[in-house]
């Protein structure tokens, strides 16, 4: 039966426990920068080694013992075209029981706000261009990732159902392509931005005539500096209640070989770069539509070229610490 859900969006109790799946990845180190710069005192976290988020009694008893009033879920196992395509049962199965034992304990222990991290790969391979939260479902996935993808419409209607049965205002976001600051640029496992970056500032050190790209570097892409995600984040928990995912992005995207062009101007590479057209391309085109976010009262802050300097910036300054 559904509950009728009057919960009001306002600003969420600084000193109130906030615990953050995933803290230290990628989206969630961002978002625990964020909260911690936004004078939240009570953050919790822990990693992979302290608590497996896919062993169901160790997460209820975690929550059990810290007791968070808030949630963000940003643990996920998470890889580029070639991890997802050779580790589909890896992605599918690691991902839906992370999102269930979570969302269940959290549910069993009365969290008040959470926030479910999604991806844009979520929706149809074809989508009308800009997609909007209404495509979900409409249409056939991206087989390169079609499992992950799975995982986290799961994780969507886990939210959903949450709201219809017990009536809490729980919330979803799907982000765009992300990128920056603690990023995956291993040469298997990374997405395209950082391989782009790890592959020309490669080339930069060992004096490369050609770059050989993959794909024909034709599709275009969306991407947003995890820094404003995790801003968007924050703002979504406290100005958003709906039972519909929010698409989160900066609703402009670019094409692979303009990305190209600007990752290599950042790290100063002046050669050749060319394409190996026998690796896929993947999704033609995925860009968000923003309109729920941008009537929310968010918009990105953070320009494509800046960010990917930046981003260099760190990259170098942590090349020997970073996940290879």
């Amino acid at each position: 039966m559904d509950t009728d859900i009057t919960f009001e969006p306002g600003r969420l109790d600084r000193s109130s426990t906030f615990y953050v799946a995933g803290h230290r990845g990628l989206v969630g180190s961002a978002i625990w920068r964020n909260l911690a710069n936004e004078g939240f005192t009570n953050l919790v976290g822990r990693t992979s080694a302290e608590l497996d988020l896919k062993k169901r009694d160790d997460v209820f008893d975690f929550f059990a013992a810290t007791k968070p009033r808030y949630v963000v879920l940003a643990a996920a196992k998470v890889g580029g075209i070639l991890a997802n395509s050779n580790y589909p049962v890896d992605f599918l199965s690691d991902n839906v029981r992370i999102q269930v034992n979570v969302l269940d304990a959290a549910r069993e222990h009365g969290v008040e706000r959470l926030l479910f991290l999604g991806s844009s790969c979520i929706y149809p391979k074809f989508a009308e261009q800009p997609i909007r939260e209404e495509s979900l479902m409409t249409g056939h996935l991206e087989r390169t990732n079609d499992a992950y993808a799975v995982a986290k419409i799961a994780g969507i209607m886990h939210v959903q159902a949450v709201r219809r049965q017990f009536g809490l205002p729980w919330i979803s976001a799907m982000p765009t392509n992300l990128y920056g600051p603690g990023d995956n640029f291993s040469t298997e496992g990374s997405h395209v931005l950082p391989a782009l970056i790890r592959r020309y500032d490669d080339a930069v050190s060992n004096g490369s005539a050609t770059v050989t790209n993959w794909g024909t570097g034709s599709p275009r892409r969306e991407f947003l500096h995890v820094d404003d995600m995790a801003a968007a984040c924050l703002h979504l928990l406290e100005n958003y209640d709906g039972a519909d995912q929010v698409n989160v992005g900066t609703g402009t995207d670019v094409s692979i070989k303009e990305l190209a062009s600007i990752v290599a101007e950042a790290v100063g590479y002046d050669g050749k770069m060319s394409w190996d057209t026998t690796k896929p391309d993947g999704t033609p085109q995925k860009l968000l539509d923003v309109t729920r976010l941008s009537d929310a009262g968010w918009t990105a802050k953070i320009s494509l070229s800046d960010g990917i300097k930046s981003t260099v910036e760190w990259y170098r300054a942590n090349v020997d610490q970073i996940r290879s």
